[in-house]
């Protein structure tokens, strides 16, 4: 191996081991040497080269066989192995045969930090913790409330019975909410969200959101169009729901008055919403389009503004924080008039 594809091979940020047919073997780039150690160098053993062993501590290359075994294989799917100090590492390996069914010619690992695997299987645990302390409230108030009903009808008045039955459907709705949220949200990560675009009259659609939010709020909520007959290129559904979330965080997290304002933008359109509220902090900003993320003691299941963010994505649109004029936090939401989605 000469200078230069040392060079090229030392550049890579996962190990590679080859070695041929022998079990000798003929690269081992610097990656692989700092996981492996010394004893891993072109000819030695693939054997004593890769020193790993799974958690029975049985060896690697016992356990992989990878010159012999079923001549069909033309490969070992990745597996986590551990080095000699313990720590996690993903191997791969990939077996060149001199035909179709012949004898293994070649045989080539790449061997990965576990770092990153790791890291998802808390994020996955975090999340798994997460919907279920979401789910487990509501699902508390509804199993107490019928269990009382059950257990004590004839005791209970009318007044009585409806309170429970009310808070039964409140509960019942919030999971609804929750469940619709988290497909949402699973859609938007896996790039599987429905979408329906068209041309859409915009002013009358923030109008209709407006008054549907006004009517469960003591907020002022002022509305100007600076061109009433602004078009926005967008799915219906996905656009009211963007809307409306926006116009409802900015009530819910807003002390005073809040003003929603349409006018010309980048993209065709620009909708901003001002609260009157304490505010987003600079540094906070971009955590606020993650999942789960709260601010401040009001409730919510944290999904809202990554849910927004995402259907504004997909339709080509872009979605920032900066402050308010007259204080609160401001929300820019720059909306293409056309398919720009490409």
């Amino acid at each position: 191996m000469n200078e230069e594809n040392a060079d090229l091979w030392d550049s890579l940020p996962d190990g590679v081991v080859v070695a041929d047919g022998t079990g000798t073997v003929l690269l081992v780039n610097k990656t692989a040497r700092r996981m492996l150690g010394p004893k891993a160098r072109a000819g030695a053993s693939l054997a004593e080269a890769v020193a790993l062993q799974n958690q029975d501590g049985t060896d690697w290359y016992s356990e992989a066989r990878p010159l012999d075994g079923l001549n069909t294989r033309s490969g070992i799917p990745e597996h986590s192995w551990l080095l000699l100090d313990g720590t996690e590492v993903l191997v791969t390996t990939r077996l060149q045969r001199v035909s179709k069914h012949g004898e293994v010619s070649r045989v080539a690992l790449v061997i990965r930090s576990g770092r990153g695997r790791a890291r998802l299987d808390r994020e996955r645990s975090d999340l798994v913790a997460t919907v279920a302390h979401e789910l487990r409230s509501p699902l508390t108030g509804v199993k107490g409330f019928v269990t009382t009903l059950l257990s004590k009808w004839e005791r209970l008045n009318d007044e009585q019975k409806k309170l429970m039955l009310h808070t039964v459907a409140t509960d019942a709705e919030r999971l609804s909410r929750l469940i619709t949220e988290l497909l949402d949200v699973a859609r938007i990560d896996t790039g599987r969200l429905p979408l329906y675009p068209r041309e859409m009259d915009l002013a009358p659609v923030l109008d209709r959101i407006a008054e549907s939010v006004r009517a469960g709020t003591s907020r002022t909520i002022d509305v100007r169009h600076e061109n009433p007959t602004a078009i926005a290129f967008a799915d219906p559904d996905k656009f009211v729901q963007v809307a409306t979330n926006l116009v409802d965080n900015a009530v819910r997290h807003g002390d005073g008055r809040v003003s929603v304002v349409t006018e010309p933008g980048p993209l065709g359109v620009r909708i901003t919403v001002d609260d009157q509220g304490s505010g987003i902090p600079e540094e906070l900003r971009t955590r606020v389009f993650t999942k789960f993320w709260k601010h401040g003691v009001r409730g919510g299941s944290g999904l809202g503004m990554y849910i927004v963010n995402g259907l504004v994505r997909v339709h080509g649109g872009e979605l920032r924080i900066e402050d308010a004029p007259g204080g609160g936090a401001r929300i820019v939401l720059d909306w293409p008039d056309s398919d720009v989605r490409g």
